[in-house]
């Protein structure tokens, strides 16, 4: 896939802007914000603001934004059907990746030119620069692809619990999942090759379809399957690969019906999205006489509830050193210029209107 032209991301322009001292810095004119002052459709809502950022004080940093992806719940908060709403008028932007350019006296953790991406939600990352909290922000390796760095928080997050909170998977276990050509669920693909375990992947029929299927072999998965060679394939009953005790579902209706039919008894479905936007559907067999669980899961809640929790630094330094070391690759993305951001928002959530990739706002441009 062909690529708009990523600018050069430190340019001698961006480190003239860096004051000559790594702790002050002149307040920011003209910053660009994307806002919307109310909920609705983000093509209709969101416009382009000019502000000023001032010189941090005490812990507080400014960060000038380099890329910042648009994801469906991006676009659902915007709508204000998403449960994590910020308090309007309000920036949209979970995820991102930033430079560090001024830094208050009392941010020690942090100095001009250090990469971040947000510690928390809502930090409104569709930007050119903010003033945040020094806490708001977490440090990130600068060998890592600046524009993987900017996709870090919520996929490769999201797929790497499902896959350790769950079930107890040991080398050779299979999983299962639908939606297996998603951003998570590609990730999802890759880290089971690297931990030892069996995917099978259920995707759509689609006119490519043989196409799509090696690109995710090539990955690593194991199978991939139709919804439709779903319903009669034999590699459980023929043993080829053993029953899976863990199911990843973000399609529900139909499709998660025929994926708890291949669970192992006492297995376990983790429902992560609904793409379907049909109810998630449990036949009584499948609670009396293979007990299966069935699970939600959402990143988010577990970023909250664990925000000093060891086990999430070790997550964000494991996914930095595979990315860093090329065994995982990010999803396939399309960068956006600032200034045509419509394309981006208006497109997000249409049926085929991501053509199968992230879209990115690059606010360097």
């Amino acid at each position: 896939m062909q690529l708009r032209k990523v600018t050069n991301l430190f340019s001698e322009n961006l480190r003239r802007s860096i004051h000559s001292s790594p702790r002050l810095m002149t307040s920011f004119e003209n910053v660009k914000s994307l806002l919307y002052k109310e909920y609705g459709e983000p093509g209709d809502v969101v416009q382009v603001c000019t502000t000023c950022v001032e010189t941090p004080t005490d812990d507080h940093v400014v960060v000038k934004w380099l890329y910042a992806p648009v994801n469906p719940a991006d676009i659902n908060t915007i709508q204000g059907k998403y449960p994590s709403k910020p308090p309007l008028p309000a920036v949209p932007g979970n995820e991102g990746v930033g430079e560090i350019v001024a830094v208050g006296p009392n941010a020690k953790d942090f100095c001009v030119g250090d990469r971040v991406v947000p510690n928390v939600v809502n930090r409104g990352t569709w930007r050119t620069h903010a003033l945040y909290k020094s806490n708001e922000m977490l440090k990130v390796c600068k060998e890592m692809d600046v524009i993987t760095a900017s996709m870090l928080n919520v996929n490769p997050c999201t797929a790497y619990r499902m896959l350790k909170d769950f079930v107890d998977l040991k080398c050779g276990d299979t999983v299962i999942q639908n939606g297996a050509n998603s951003a998570v669920g590609q990730l999802v693909i890759q880290l089971c090759k690297i931990w030892g375990f069996k995917s099978v992947n259920v995707i759509r029929t689609r006119p490519d379809v043989d196409c799509l299927k090696d690109q995710l072999v090539n990955l690593g998965a194991d199978e991939v399957l139709t919804e439709e060679e779903l319903r009669t394939t034999d590699i459980f009953k023929s043993k080829k690969l053993p029953r899976p005790q863990l199911a990843l579902n973000c399609v529900c209706g139909k499709n998660a019906v025929e994926v708890q039919r291949h669970l192992g008894n006492n297995g376990i479905m983790v429902t992560y999205g609904a793409m379907s936007r049909e109810p998630l559907s449990v036949p009584a067999s499948s609670l009396i006489f293979k007990n299966l669980a069935f699970k939600g899961f959402w990143m988010t809640a577990w970023s909250n509830q664990n925000a000093d929790n060891p086990e999430r630094c070790k997550m964000y330094d494991e996914l930095q050193k595979l990315f860093i070391d090329k065994k995982l690759q990010p999803p396939p993305y399309e960068l956006i210029p600032f200034c045509d951001y419509k394309e981006a928002v208006t497109n997000a959530l249409k049926p085929g209107g991501q053509k199968n990739v992230k879209y990115i706002l690059d606010l360097t441009c």
